[in-house]
């Protein structure tokens, strides 16, 4: 991550004899935010030129958001905008509420008829009838009077105060009630004397017109992420459209002829696809619209037609499988324009990215391993929906632990990424600890599922001893 994770102790790898170093991706382009339309990733060699080298991980994810810059701001319908990001500061168009309403069900009086009401001595007011929630009109309360009055009905004129049913005798003339009864059964409760046994300030029990937000005020800033809060506010200020930053398309597809289908039997030497709902999962929960197609066999124009197919519904595509140098690695077949490369990084070596088709559509190739595959989303994929949805953070937050158990090995030349479990600190610690989970190998699926954490071994580290810190990142 270019600004934690995947910079922090970015030592780089120990390079192959006679290799070199290499040029560092996006070191003298355009930056982020600009569609450069070529540059690696997107030069259709199908394996890097820079193959012979591995590649940081910082090096791997500037290369992807370099060619990478948020979506064209589109107008949505209020519920479409949820989990969007605003592109327009919002006002507040009139006061919110825009008139002095009720915030209880009880009567609207004039606080001098009440003032010496008391539980043996009550006030006894005219009642001149019902105000109700969406009332156009309300009669006016003169002096001795009161008007019954419903949670959100607008303060009739010389009301001063709405006193709760519960400080009264509802109408009926036998000592205090605990609610009104329904208009359509009494329907002389609007009518007639009521009691009041409280006296009440100025103001008591009334929602001012205003109180909420005033006309001109800023109600929502631009950047602003729309959840349900924020659709609700928008909805009370009359907006029925707004315009954002719609959410991103990802359409995730998992790649081997060994792949049933969860609810399928797996016979013998099959397993079932885990990947594609482990990714499609992890797509909406970065804030994505995410489609998962499903295994798609090895067979290369298969896989290319399938790509092809889902190309006008997505933003990015991402595969799981067939990154690496065997001889059924059907994504490295099929996908010749994509830019295939080692990392040095563990687990996740073999990656791939460029673009594809006529709209050059972000193509990220994860390697297969579950563990391998997520981490990796993590590392790439995530940053890469957050930069195109134009909101932060793009990482994961970052944190230093204590790892009491230590790492007893990590290969030199390569950044480990351990499933851990992290504890924050407590009152009198400034640091919280982190405990590996599971062991390294990246097909250990059942491990990750009980990780909170990834903890990050730098390239020149090759054990970590026990209490020492560590960096962290955090995966909720």
């Amino acid at each position: 991550m270019s600004s934690t994770a995947a910079r922090a102790t970015d030592q780089g790898p120990d390079h192959e004899p006679g290799s070199g170093p290499g040029p560092r991706p996006g070191s003298s382009g355009p930056g982020r935010g600009e569609d450069r339309g070529g540059g690696r990733g997107s030069e259709g060699r199908g394996e890097s030129r820079g193959a012979d080298r591995f590649w940081t991980v910082a090096e791997h994810l500037d290369d992807i958001l370099d060619h990478l810059h948020p979506l064209d701001p589109i107008e949505l319908q209020l519920l479409e905008a949820q989990g969007c990001v605003l592109v327009e500061d919002v006002t507040v168009p009139t006061a919110l509420p825009p008139f002095d309403n009720s915030s209880m069900d009880g009567y609207a009086v004039r606080t001098a008829d009440i003032a010496a009401a008391t539980e043996d001595y009550p006030a006894v007011l005219t009642v001149i009838g019902d105000i109700a929630a969406g009332s156009e009109t309300a009669p006016a309360v003169a002096p001795g009077e009161a008007a019954r009055i419903m949670t959100g009905a607008p303060l009739p004129p010389g009301a001063q105060a709405v006193v709760p049913v519960e400080w009264t005798d509802g109408g009926l003339g036998r000592g205090p009630v605990t609610a009104m009864p329904a208009h359509s059964e009494v329907p002389e409760g609007a009518s007639g004397r009521v009691r009041v046994y409280r006296p009440a300030t100025t103001g008591q029990h009334v929602r001012p017109r205003g109180c909420d937000a005033r006309a001109g005020e800023l109600a929502l800033s631009a950047g602003t992420v729309l959840g349900a809060p924020q659709i609700g506010l928008l909805a009370a200020l009359g907006r029925a459209t707004v315009r954002v930053r719609p959410r991103p398309r990802v359409v995730v597809l998992s790649t081997g002829s060994e792949l049933v289908q969860p609810g399928q039997e797996a016979g013998p030497g099959r397993i079932h696809d885990s990947n594609s709902f482990q990714l499609t999962a992890a797509a909406r929960d970065a804030g994505a619209i995410a489609f998962r197609v499903g295994a798609v066999a090895d067979d290369a124009g298969t896989l290319r037609a399938t790509v092809e197919d889902q190309l006008s519904r997505a933003d990015i595509v991402v595969t799981s499988g067939g990154v690496s140098v065997g001889a059924y690695d059907v994504v490295k077949e099929a996908m010749r324009e994509i830019d295939f490369r080692k990392l040095a990084m563990q687990p996740g070596k073999p990656q791939g990215f460029g673009r594809v088709g006529p709209d050059r559509v972000p193509f990220i190739a994860l390697p297969g391993n579950p563990v391998s595959s997520y981490v990796s989303f993590e590392l790439f994929v995530r940053p890469a929906i957050r930069t195109l949805m134009g909101t932060g953070p793009v990482h994961r937050p970052i944190v230093r632990a204590r790892c009491p158990e230590g790492v007893a090995s990590s290969p030199r030349g390569r950044r480990q990424f351990l499933r851990g479990w992290y504890d924050p600190p407590g009152m009198d610690a400034d640091t919280g600890l982190v405990t590996p989970v599971g062991g390294a190998g990246s097909h250990l699926i059942t491990a990750l599922a009980h990780a909170n954490a990834l903890i990050v071994v730098p390239e020149e580290t090759t054990e970590v001893a026990a209490g020492a810190e560590v960096d962290v990142v955090l995966l909720t």
